[in-house]
């Protein structure tokens, strides 16, 4: 009996020692993406301009570092919330912990040096080697040209600051600690001309992070093609929302000509549009309509061509959910 107990304690304690160490290696060598680069973003008055485009229409900065308003059809931001963060991601929408958007206007990062910031949006990393919740899209981001990169840096920094006191993210256990092996070096590439209209789709689709939503995820891990839907997104009220198929087949975009493609997304832009107002219980998407539609036709008409090169997949998306009674 003894010997059994001494047994035991002898495997518990190797365990415990296993744990611990484990636990340093992931505080202290992990994420391991190197440091900041040494740089120092110029600025002038066309990167402000591609920053401001970016930002606002493409990688949706504006949109997740904001206050959106779910009263109206795709929650669109609280006018002059745009960049002071504080949209709330929680257990109430699946995620594992609460994490907060930060302030990005100069309150928030002005402190941030050009390299520290170049690192968090293309690897995820923060100032102080802490990383950031996936739901920031950076592994995408970090595919893009550095060009692109900079003029969004460039136009955070024309931005007046905005003081706020958001309470800080925090992952639940073990995530908390799965959370640093993620973060990977960044693979940046050239933006193609927009001539290479296929070529130039897939960059905006990077840029937009597309697949990141419209992929079906389960465990973590992607169930069928890039671009197939079928992802889900949890409402506080216990509702869902599935992601759409973006490949060529019918059940996706399949009946879209390039003209209505565009028109999708442009009807949100006009002038006489008002977004609806949605009452609890009603169809609702977390797409963000209003602030895609700023996006240039070239630009979205890219896209369109890039999506037709996909293998077309069958899969009808049941796109909404209602909470249950």
């Amino acid at each position: 009996m003894k010997r059994s107990v001494r047994i035991l304690s002898i495997v518990f304690a190797a365990a415990l020692v296993l744990v611990i160490l484990l636990t340093t290696y992931l505080f202290t060598a992990l994420p391991n993406v190197g440091q900041p680069e040494e740089i120092e973003v110029q600025f002038t008055p066309e990167k402000v301009a591609r920053g401001e485009y970016l930002a606002y229409h493409v990688m949706m900065c504006a949109d997740c570092h904001s206050s959106r308003d779910f009263s109206l059809f795709s929650g669109p931001p609280s006018p002059g919330t745009e960049f002071v963060g504080g949209d709330v991601f929680d257990h109430s929408m699946g995620f594992p912990g609460q994490f907060v958007s930060s302030n990005i206007t100069p309150f928030g990062v002005g402190d941030w040096s050009d390299g520290e910031l170049y690192r968090l949006i293309t690897t995820g990393v923060k100032k102080n080697g802490d990383p950031i919740f996936p739901v920031m899209p950076y592994h995408s981001f970090g595919k893009l040209d550095p060009a692109d990169i900079r003029a969004v840096i460039a136009y955070l920094r024309t931005l007046d600051p905005v003081e706020t006191n958001h309470p800080e993210s925090k992952a639940d256990f073990p995530f908390n600690l799965i959370m640093r092996t993620i973060p990977q070096p960044a693979e940046p590439g050239a933006r193609p001309d927009t001539n290479q209209v296929v070529d130039y789709g897939k960059y905006m689709v990077t840029a937009a992070s597309c697949f990141d939503c419209h992929t079906n995820f389960q465990n973590n891990k992607p169930v069928g093609p890039a671009g197939g839907g079928g992802r889900e997104f949890q409402f506080p009220d216990g509702s869902v929302v599935r992601s759409s198929n973006l490949t060529p087949h019918e059940t996706g975009i399949g009946s879209y000509t390039k003209e209505s493609f565009v028109e999708r997304f442009k009807m949100y832009a006009d002038s006489a549009y008002v977004l609806s107002q949605v009452r609890p219980g009603e169809f609702q998407t977390l797409m963000p309509w209003y602030m895609y539609s700023g996006m240039t036709e070239q630009d979205l008409g890219a896209i369109y061509e890039y999506l037709n090169t996909l293998e077309p997949y069958n899969h009808a998306v049941v796109k909404y959910s209602p909470a249950e009674p």
